[in-house]
């Protein structure tokens, strides 16, 4: 039955879209293929508060790692029963990268450096980009404050052509992690696949020369932020306190690397932990004392935006993400 409405409404269509006509007559819109999806995710930013501080979470891609292998004291079948139980692939883990950039009183401040040029790839060295989508500017950063000497996070300090990606930067290190990278006799001490990461401190940091300022274990890079001894991933590794007033939150760095299953199961050794049992006992202490005081975290390797807290779970530590609504 025709009457006003329908017929308005079929001549919009008719006006909407062209018509073919069929064998019998019959017309048929056509409909025009919808454009292809776009390759890439919007830029990965995220900016939340800590007390009046604003810190920026500035994502850097991730990578896939094989999963047998990774935790190197579990079978594989009961990794895996973890990754399943939590939605995550069985056939491999996959680890973000996250640097985290907070304005202080004296000016812009990134923990850690990401993966630079280390390994380009369509998921990996993304921070440049998406830096610029954050507006933060390299040059204006006025400090890398280091956690430990991994590429992935030490290799963003050069850019491609070699020089100073944060060309106005002092870089602050861990002595304890400076003296173990810088001395090339502990190559033969040192498990074989951390051995490379001697001659990537050295290609790091020659271009920081006379930039570069060793701190000690617990003291204070400035005003608002202390440094806290996390041994065990590496031989000085080492987390930052962030506070302001009563505000405060911890940048745990690798003390894990992805919170499921390494948080959830301490127990579990990676095998990037240069020392798997000193690594466990650190991760137990530092996670339970921000579990009980309700402080604060984010994490080199956690879920984008790497922002969030710890509650006791089990034998180990879930993960919550921070409310995004609330923290902007």
């Amino acid at each position: 039955m025709l009457n006003r409405r329908t017929a308005l409404l079929s001549g919009a269509a008719a006006l909407a879209a062209p018509a073919l006509l069929t064998a019998c007559g019959e017309a048929q819109p056509v409909v025009a293929a919808a454009p292809p999806a776009p390759a890439n995710q919007a830029p990965g930013f995220y900016r939340y508060k800590v007390g009046s501080l604003t810190v920026t979470t500035v994502n850097d891609g991730y990578a896939n790692f094989p999963l047998n292998g990774f935790v190197a004291n579990k079978p594989l079948a009961e990794v895996q029963a973890v990754l399943r139980a939590n939605f995550q692939p069985e056939d491999r883990l996959i680890v973000p990268f996250n640097v985290t950039f907070v304005e202080t009183s004296r000016g812009l401040v990134a923990f850690d450096a990401g993966n630079g040029a280390l390994a380009p790839t369509e998921t990996r060295g993304k921070m440049i980009a998406n830096m610029a989508a954050a507006g933060i500017d390299a040059t204006k950063v006025v400090a890398v404050v280091v956690s430990h000497f991994h590429g992935d996070h030490i290799s963003g300090l050069t850019n491609a052509e070699g020089l100073r990606a944060f060309p106005n930067a002092e870089v602050v290190v861990p002595q304890t992690e400076w003296r173990f990278w810088t001395d090339g006799g502990n190559a033969t001490r040192s498990p074989e696949r951390q051995r490379g990461n001697f001659a990537n401190t050295a290609r790091r940091f020659q271009v920081y020369d006379g930039r570069v300022r060793v701190i000690r274990d617990n003291a204070e890079v400035m005003p608002g932020i202390r440094a806290v001894a996390a041994h065990g991933h590496t031989p000085g590794h080492t987390a930052y306190h962030i506070a302001d007033g009563n505000a405060e939150m911890i940048y745990v760095a690798d003390i894990t690397n992805r919170p499921v299953p390494m948080a959830l199961h301490p127990e579990f050794h990676a095998v990037v932990d240069f020392d798997p049992v000193m690594a466990e006992a650190t991760r137990r202490r530092i996670y339970d004392r921000v579990a009980t005081d309700r402080v604060a975290i984010t994490g080199y390797h956690f879920p984008f935006p790497a922002y969030g807290h710890m509650t006791r779970e089990g034998n180990g530590y879930r993960f919550r993400l921070a409310d995004w609504q609330s923290t902007v």
